[in-house]
């Protein structure tokens, strides 16, 4: 993964302060490495649980207040809901999972490469907010020479902490799968 340079801290999509030069362009530097890091061999129903289950321990070591769900298409492969985790958690869910899919990177990629320009992509009059959401928190799941052939989202933390999680539990799963 590529590291920000000891002087430009992490872009913050929440944040109405003023933000570091070029902390944005590297945010997405970091995200588009992810993407590249992330591929897995396969996707099995097995991989989808055990992925479903470790973000579970780790929502629970940490008493975070989530929901996870793991889709393929429409097919869901595993949901929960955590101490509380509320109904709109469902919501932004599904608007960001359809976001990472439509897009085939994270939703949190989306909506910063959207603001680039200054702007924000929900700032377009072609983004449907009632569908989708640019916000962190889904990730495609990647199967190297196939391509997308599913998603994982987390909702109930800022959208960072949503995106960090993922990836936390993303990259423990592959290292798994890899040593294999």
């Amino acid at each position: 993964m590529t590291a920000n340079p000891p002087d430009v801290t992490g872009f913050d999509p929440d944040s109405s302060d003023a933000q570091p030069e070029g902390s944005l362009e590297a945010q997405i530097a970091r995200i588009e490495a992810e993407v590249r890091e992330l591929q897995f061999p396969g996707f099995s129903l097995d991989d989808a649980l055990n992925l479903g289950l470790l973000l579970v321990e780790l929502g629970k070591e940490r008493s975070l207040p989530i929901a996870i769900d793991i889709a393929k298409g429409e097919q869901v492969l595993f949901h929960v809901a955590l101490p509380g985790a509320t109904p709109d958690n469902g919501h932004w869910i599904r608007a960001k999972q359809r976001t990472a899919l439509r897009y085939e990177v994270p939703s949190l990629l989306v909506g910063l490469r959207g603001r680039l320009g200054g702007g924000r992509i929900e700032d377009n009059a072609w983004f449907d907010q009632s569908r989708y959401a640019a916000h962190g928190g889904a990730f495609p799941i990647h199967v190297t020479g196939v391509g997308v052939v599913a998603s994982v989202a987390v909702s109930g933390l800022p959208q960072l902490q949503d995106h960090e999680l993922v990836v936390e539990a993303l990259r423990d799963i592959l290292g798994s799968a890899l040593d294999e």
